[in-house]
């Protein structure tokens, strides 16, 4: 210990824990003077302590990044912040710039969680757009004079109590270390500060160390309560980003009619922009209440599976399920990505934010989803690894009324990659939950699989599986890269037909719907097998395969008309007959389709580019139209032609200008609903009517 002796780590340790201190004091303040928690919300204690304590490790990050500056100053040589009276002094006017600055936030959260019910974060930047209005609603809401003087007064505070930890430690005569002592202090200290800004000190996966993130607050579900566990300047910070996802509201209103047919509403409304329709069920649906087990088929694209033209003998599983089930042949996800299809397979949203993901959003976590009209299914998720990683939990597990999330962490089964358990792994651990449910209470369950994934990881586990061999030709001329990629795909096949044997022996495979459903394929070659679309327009990434099964429900049948991920849940709620509201982009695949006697078959949305200009489309089983996101270099293709490439838009006028018209009307209306679907959003709507 005798690094503790060193002037500067002294320092460093002193004002992390002195900023700590203040922050957990703010916290308390938020919790007792502004959160619902404990008033009108009353989590369980184990909750309560889980939320804060994430809290606490958000304050404890904060704390460390004020720090950092302070510490490149301490390795500075020669002039380091303990020799040098000049560099104490920039110190001090980096600290005189910052804490009050960290204050402030702190201060306008308060006034921002009292006002709207959320705590700070990018959207505060719109109130500075007129300032005079701001300025004096604030006058007349708060009281501005004795919230300056509070704010001055612990800044003040703070900053002296740094000054006098520095007069303690820096200003000290120095104590000689030697070279090896010096080494283990910046070593222990390094490794310290990296757990702090990480957050996460034990349990993790050392391939794919998921930082601390917002959605790791959202203990219950409930936004009021993971409010408590949310810092207001990192997640002020971590929106920051997010500013510029907005909707011009003008365009929306301009798409609501088209809209407003497209999805079905029965009572259109421009002025609120209502997009609310309830969905009745004209008949019982099936008979009982099957449990409902989605599989996420990681990376498989239709063009992997045998079912969909792949000449090699990779998926047999799969094509015996497709066979022998639904096979949806023109499917689509909206948006290609693992956390683009979470998102949109939940919310029932295209994920169009054109900044990383949506699921990385908090202010949009809690959407009003079909899902939770499933009121007698209990619901699970599954994934092998860390739901952290893009905030995935975070939509989860709010977006989804008492979901039980499993995840790294939650398995005895090892972890082998840096995507956590391996499949197989993963559905003996599922199927070991889900055999112990009771026959009489359905269950939903989403399993998420990985493997299907660089570094494609083949796990030395005793399953039976054996490995395929072809010459270069053949895999690559069936659409292949490499080997690897191909046994990746007869892998996650193989797992697939081992899972249906489990649900077997487990006795829940009778009273069991699977529907398996790709996330986005990845690269391929070329695809002689596949229409030439395919690789023309860019659509080998979003077209997956689509398989419901379940022979005691589902007669073989074969879907012909272009459907979207956001029709799958819908499409089972539809199937089981229930009533529901639906204010998503999602329509079940077999209700009415208005744009069918327009374009003569349903149509739904693309983005094959999630770049900051995205190209978007609207597809048919036979027709795509084709822009960019502001309605520029608009084409109409024909899918079953040799040249698909060519604009065919003078030849079919009617369906060029429909189809152009959707896909800008889908975009636009996506991205208003992403904050005005929201669980709070629709609750301040309600209150106004």
């Amino acid at each position: 210990m005798a690094w503790w002796n060193s002037r500067r780590i002294r320092f460093y340790v002193g004002t992390i824990v002195l900023c700590l201190l203040v922050f957990s004091f703010l916290r308390a303040v938020f919790y007792f003077g502004f959160s619902e928690v404990g008033d009108t919300i009353h989590p369980d204690a184990q909750a309560l302590f889980k939320t804060l304590y994430v809290g606490f490790k958000f304050d404890l990050r904060l704390a460390s990044l004020i720090t950092l500056p302070l510490m490149v100053l301490g390795l500075l040589p020669y002039f380091h912040i303990a020799n040098s009276a000049l560099t104490r002094k920039i110190a001090a006017i980096y600290l005189l710039l910052c804490v009050p600055a960290i204050l402030m936030v702190y201060i306008i959260d308060f006034g921002h969680y009292s006002y709207l019910g959320m705590r700070v974060n990018s959207t505060v930047l719109r109130f500075a757009e007129d300032m005079t209005i701001s300025t004096t609603m604030m006058w007349e809401s708060y009281p501005v004079i004795w919230i300056t003087l509070s704010w001055i007064a612990m800044s003040v505070a703070l900053l002296a109590a740094i000054r006098l930890l520095a007069v303690k430690t820096l200003e000290t005569e120095k104590v000689t270390l030697t070279k090896l002592q010096k080494t283990g202090g910046v070593l222990v200290f390094g490794v310290m500060t990296l757990l702090f800004l990480l957050g996460r000190f034990a349990g993790f996966n050392i391939e794919n160390p998921v930082p601390l993130r917002w959605n790791d607050a959202d203990v219950t579900g409930n936004s009021k309560v993971t409010a408590l566990g949310i810092n207001p300047v990192l997640n002020f910070y971590d929106t920051f980003a997010l500013r510029d996802e907005s909707h011009d509201m003008d365009k929306v209103r301009s798409h609501y009619p088209q809209m407003a047919d497209y999805l079905g509403v029965k009572n259109p409304d421009i002025e609120r922009l209502d997009y609310d329709r309830r969905i009745e069920s004209s008949n019982n649906g099936l008979k009982g209440q099957p449990n409902i087990v989605f599989i996420m088929l990681e990376s498989l694209g239709a063009s992997r599976v045998g079912a969909y033209n792949n000449p090699l003998p990779v998926s047999p599983n799969l094509d015996r399920l497709a066979k022998n089930g639904w096979l949806f042949k023109h499917f689509y996800v909206p948006v290609s990505g693992t956390a683009k299809t979470v998102f949109a397979s939940i919310t029932g949203l295209p994920d169009v934010s054109s900044i990383k993901t949506a699921t990385r959003n908090p202010m949009i976590a809690d959407q009003r989803v079909v899902l939770n009209y499933f009121k007698n299914h209990e619901k699970l998720y599954f994934i092998g690894g860390s739901a952290g990683w893009a905030n995935m939990s975070g939509v989860i597990k709010q977006s989804i009324d008492g979901i039980k999330l499993y995840e790294e962490g939650n398995y005895t089964e090892p972890m082998v990659d840096v995507w956590g358990i391996s499949d197989w792994s993963l559905f003996k651990e599922a199927d070991r939950i889900l055999a112990t449910k009771h026959p009489n209470k359905p269950f939903i369950a989403y399993i998420q699989t990985a493997a299907n994934h660089r570094p494609f990881t083949i796990p030395d586990e005793d399953s039976g599986f054996e490995t395929l061999s072809f010459n270069e030709e053949e895999y690559k001329s069936a659409g292949f890269r490499s080997l690897a990629q191909l046994n990746a795909v007869h892998l996650l096949d193989h797992n697939i037909g081992l899972f249906i044997e489990m649900a077997k022996a487990g006795g829940y495979f009778e009273n069991t719907i699977f529907i398996m459903y790709g996330d986005h394929n990845n690269r391929i070659t070329t695809t002689p097998f596949m229409k030439p679309f395919y690789e023309q327009l860019d659509l080998d990434g979003l077209h997956v395969p689509h398989i419901m099964y379940g022979p005691k429900f589902l007669e073989p049948k074969i879907i012909e008309e272009a459907t979207s991920l956001v029709d799958v849940v819908p499409t089972v709620a539809g199937m089981l007959g229930l009533d529901y509201d639906n204010t998503t982009m999602g329509r079940d695949v077999f209700g009415p389709a208005f744009e069918a006697g327009i374009v003569g078959s349903r149509a739904v949305f693309t983005q094959t580019s999630d770049k900051r200009n995205p190209v978007i489309g609207a597809i048919t089983k036979d027709f795509m139209a084709r822009m960019d996101s502001d309605g520029s270099d608009a084409k109409l293709h024909d899918l079953n032609s040799d040249t698909p490439a060519v604009d065919v838009s003078s030849e079919y006028p009617e369906v060029a200008d429909y189809l152009k018209s959707l896909a800008l009307g889908i975009y636009e209306t996506t991205k208003f609903n992403f904050y005005h679907n929201t669980v709070g959003e629709a609750e301040k709507r309600q209150q106004k009517k």
